[in-house]
């Protein structure tokens, strides 16, 4: 996500100002005449910054760490690790990146991740990561990794954990951003392959937060994998999946009901039961929305198809993630204001997705309650 240039926003008028005193509404936000938004066309989304999305301090809960390794640092590490890539130039790596579908996508994702070889590459991927999160006024991460995919070239499970969890130190040293771990178990592959890499995490269990559940969703359905859920929640580990992306509202279903999922990610799907719709309201089960990898799966035609907005006016826990975004073209604050532009969103939308992403966290309700003030302090200081 490129740096966001107008960073304040002001009331339009003196009229406006005095009617915040008596009264406070939204509409009543604008931006500053002297800081107008900038309009961006990118992969043919157009995206507005905002100052606004740029103030507000957001939590990304659903960020996989390998989909954040952007063309030159693959170059970079291929060089290092002497790991021929099929690509000749980072642009033409970019070009590749017209999926069609999930599984188009991940082929070369995984492809790509060949590159990861020591302690310290994943520290660099890492590392650059946060620190575009820190840029978009990202104040917590819970952050997706998949040790199968390193585990199974021959990449031992501390080697990526270890580098993984110094950048995520060092940026609570530097940045003062918080964090969790989620361990993700790759759908595509068997029970009995996740089971081995739930044992594998065990010495590491006060680094890791959550399992999850990724990769190839059609014909791999959360039933697959209750039994080592299970597990993971008897030693303690919370509980997330990757369900209704593109499969059907029942693959949601299971991973409520089988997995006993703390939330949803992705879950766009759901719109299509409307009894699920009504459980996930009433049971304030958030789904991590990840709009401009959508678009870019072809999950949605184009970002004004998106039905976030539905969901969001529906009454569900939604929050905005970016996913892989080396891969899908944005960070966190595009994600937003690609959102902001094309659905489109109010102000007031955005106030409460960024309440939202901290809501639906796993941080203490302190931590919570903390954040949600702030944010409610930038909406009224000015």
């Amino acid at each position: 996500m490129g740096t966001i240039k107008s960073k304040i926003f002001s009331f339009s008028s003196a009229i406006a100002l005095a009617a915040v005193i008596t009264q406070f509404t939204f509409s009543e936000i604008s931006l500053a005449a002297d800081t107008p938004a900038a309009h961006v066309a990118t992969d043919n989304v157009t995206v507005v910054q905002d100052s606004l999305i740029q103030r507000l301090p957001k939590a990304e809960l659903h960020l996989h760490i390998e989909g954040t390794l952007e063309p030159e640092m693959m170059f970079k590490l291929a060089e290092k690790n002497k790991i021929k890539i099929p690509f000749s130039t980072p642009d033409q790596v970019r070009k590749a990146y017209e999926f069609t579908d999930l599984q188009s996508f991940l082929n070369i994702y995984y492809q790509g991740t060949d590159v990861l070889q020591t302690s310290e590459d994943f520290f660099d991927l890492t590392w650059a990561y946060l620190t575009k999160a820190h840029k978009d006024n990202v104040k917590h991460v819970e952050i997706f990794f998949d040790p199968q995919t390193h585990t199974q070239r021959g990449i031992p499970f501390k080697t990526v954990i270890t580098g993984i969890q110094k950048a995520l130190d060092k940026a609570k040293d530097e940045y003062q951003m918080s964090s969790y771990l989620i361990m993700s178990f790759l759908r595509h592959l068997s029970e009995e392959d996740a089971f081995k890499t739930l044992e594998q995490a065990l010495p590491y269990k006060n680094q890791i937060k959550a399992v999850g559940l990724d990769s190839s969703e059609v014909g791999n359905p959360p039933e697959k994998f209750r039994r080592v859920f299970e597990a993971a929640r008897e030693e303690g580990f919370l509980t997330v999946a990757h369900a209704g992306e593109e499969a059907p509202p029942e693959y949601v279903w299971q991973a409520i009901n089988l997995l006993k999922v703390k939330r949803v990610d992705h879950g766009v799907q759901s719109i299509k039961d409307p009894k699920l719709m009504k459980y996930l309201k009433d049971n304030k089960i958030p789904i991590t929305v990840c709009p401009l990898s959508n678009i870019k799966l072809r999950v949605f035609d184009t970002m004004k198809d998106h039905n976030l907005k539905q969901l969001l006016e529906q009454g569900i826990v939604v929050t905005i993630n970016s996913d892989d975004p080396a891969y899908f073209g944005g960070y966190l604050n595009k994600n937003y204001e690609a959102c902001k532009e094309n659905l489109p969103l109010t102000d007031e939308d955005l106030v409460t997705l960024a309440k939202n992403s901290f809501n639906a966290s796993f941080l203490p309700d302190a931590e919570k309650e903390k954040y949600i003030k702030e944010i409610d302090k930038i909406v009224i200081a000015q």
